[in-house]
C-alpha cells in the first residue's frame, strides 16, 4: 500500500478520474487479502471497478467474490512461501560462512562472481588502526576526532547511477559498527551465533577480546548509573550552536559521579566541532530553577498570567454555553482562577519547590518550560504559554501549603 504509483492511482480514484483499472493479473495489484479488501472498498465507494486480462470472473456475484478471495489467498501464500525460502537460503549461506548483503564493508571489497569478501589492504590498515587506537584511548569520541583530524573517511562506493554513497566523517555510531562487526575476526553472525567465514580476518582474536572487554566495562558502568542519575532538563535542553539536543550523561573520577548534559552532535563528531560541548548538570539546573523562581516572583508575569487565565476561561465558558453545556459553564465560572489565586499560588511555588521529590520537580519543569538553549555566552529560557495557568490551577486544586521553616 506504500507504493507511490499505487497511492497516486487511489488518489485519482477518490477524485473521480478513474472508472476502471485494467490488470494483467490480480496479484499485480496486491498479494495481501487485507490490502486488497481496502482497495476494493475504495473502488466500491467511488463507483470504479477492475478487470483482469488473464482471469475471467465477475465480482458482482457471491461466486465471483469467492473466486477473487481464493485467488488472493493463494497469491498471499505464494508470497509468504517465497519469503520463507529466501530466509532459509540466507541462513544456510551464513552457516557455511558466506557473506550475505549488498552494503560494502570497510576493509573488504566484494567479489560478486565468487560471492565472497576480498581484503582491501588500504582499508584493512585503517580497520586495524581503529581497533588499536580504541584500546589505547578507550573512547570512540577521541578515536573519531583523531580519524577526522587525519582526513580519514568512512567506506564509500559508487552507485549504479554514478553517485557516491558513504565517505562521511567518523562518528561514534560508525565506530561502533566497526568495533562490533565479527567479520573482522573472520566470523559470520546469524541470529546471535557465529560461524567460521570464508573470508580472511583483519584483526586478531586477542585484539577483538581486548576491545570488547573495554566496551563491556563501559556498558556496565553506564547501565548501573543511568537510572540513578536524575536529569531535570531531559528533553528540554538544546545546544544553541548545533541546534540539537543535549543528552544527560555522567563520568566518574576518584569514586565520585559528575553529571552533565552533552551535545549530541559533539558526541558523534567530536568535541572540537562544537564550542558548547557540554555543561555541568548541577550548574545549568540550578540556573534554570533560579530563573523560574525569579520569573514567578515578577509582578509583570503575575499580571500577564491573570489576564491570560481570565481570557481563556471566558472563551471556554462562551464555548460551553454555545454547545448547551450550561451546567459546566456555571461550574467553570464558580471555580474560575482569581487574581488572589494566582498571586497566592505563584508565591507558594517558591517555598514548595525544595520540598518536592525529584520526579515531581521534573514534572513541573516540563509543565512550565518549553526549551532551554545553551550557547557559549549564556542560556535562553522559553516558557510554555499555558504552563503557568496549569500550575496555578493544579496548586489551587491540591490546596498546597507552604511547609514551615525549621
Amino acid at each position: 500500500m506504500d507504493r507511490p504509483a499505487l497511492t497516486e492511482l487511489l488518489t485519482d480514484i477518490e477524485a473521480g478520474r478513474v472508472d476502471c483499472i485494467v490488470l494483467y493479473r490480480l496479484d499485480r495489484l496486491s498479494r495481501s487479502l487485507i490490502d486488497f479488501s481496502k482497495i476494493v472498498e475504495i473502488l466500491d465507494r467511488h463507483g470504479a471497478s477492475f478487470v483482469s486480462v488473464t482471469e475471467s470472473f465477475s465480482t458482482a456475484t457471491s461466486t465471483g467474490r469467492l473466486h477473487l478471495h481464493m485467488i488472493l489467498a493463494f497469491a498471499q501464500y505464494e508470497r509468504e512461501l517465497a519469503t520463507e525460502r529466501i530466509r532459509d537460503k540466507i541462513a544456510g549461506a551464513k552457516r557455511r560462512g558466506k557473506h550475505c548483503g549488498s552494503v560494502p564493508i570497510l576493509g573488504y571489497d566484494t567479489d560478486w562472481v565468487m560471492k565472497r569478501l576480498v581484503v582491501n589492504e588500504t582499508e584493512a590498515a585503517l580497520v586495524r588502526k581503529i581497533f588499536e587506537r580504541f584500546t589505547s584511548l578507550r573512547s570512540t569520541i577521541k578515536v573519531a576526532a583523531e580519524l577526522n583530524a587525519s582526513g580519514y573517511k568512512t567506506k564509500s562506493w559508487p552507485t549504479v547511477t554514478g553517485g557516491i554513497i558513504g565517505g562521511q566523517e567518523w562518528s561514534k555510531a560508525f565506530l561502533y559498527r566497526v568495533l562490533n562487526n565479527p567479520k573482522y575476526i573472520g566470523k559470520v553472525e546469524h541470529k546471535g551465533t557465529l560461524y567460521p567465514g570464508e573470508h580472511e580476518a583483519l584483526v586478531s582474536q586477542a585484539l577483538w577480546d581486548a576491545v570488547h572487554k573495554i566496551l563491556g566495562e563501559q556498558h556496565q558502568a553506564k547501565g548501573a548509573t543511568r537510572h540513578e542519575t536524575p536529569a531535570l532538563l531531559r528533553g528540554l535542553i538544546k545546544c544553541g550552536h548545533c541546534n540539537c539536543s543535549m543528552g544527560p550523561t555522567f563520568t566518574r573520577k576518584k569514586g565520585r559521579t559528575y553529571r552533565f548534559y552533552l551535545c549530541v552532535s559533539a558526541a558523534k563528531k567530536g568535541y572540537a566541532t562544537c564550542p558548547v560541548k557540554s555543561v555541568s548538570a548541577g550548574t545549568i539546573e540550578t540556573a534554570v530553577v533560579n530563573q523560574l523562581r525569579f520569573v514567578l516572583r515578577s509582578p509583570e508575569i503575575v499580571a500577564r498570567t491573570i489576564r491570560e487565565s481570565r481570557l481563556r476561561e471566558a472563551e471556554e465558558v462562551e464555548r460551553m454555553r454555545a454547545e448547551g453545556e450550561n451546567a459546566n459553564a456555571r461550574g467553570l465560572e464558580v471555580n474560575a482562577v482569581t487574581e488572589a489565586d494566582v498571586i497566592e499560588s505563584l508565591q507558594k511555588f517558591d517555598g514548595v519547590w525544595d520540598a518536592l521529590f525529584p520526579g515531581e520537580q521534573a514534572r513541573i519543569v516540563q509543565l512550565l518550560i518549553e526549551r532551554v538553549d545553551v550557547r557559549p555566552d549564556g542560556i535562553e529560557l522559553r516558557l510554555r504559554g499555558d504552563g503557568l495557568k496549569s500550575l496555578v490551577a493544579e496548586l489551587k486544586a491540591r490546596n498546597v501549603e507552604v511547609p514551615a521553616c525549621p
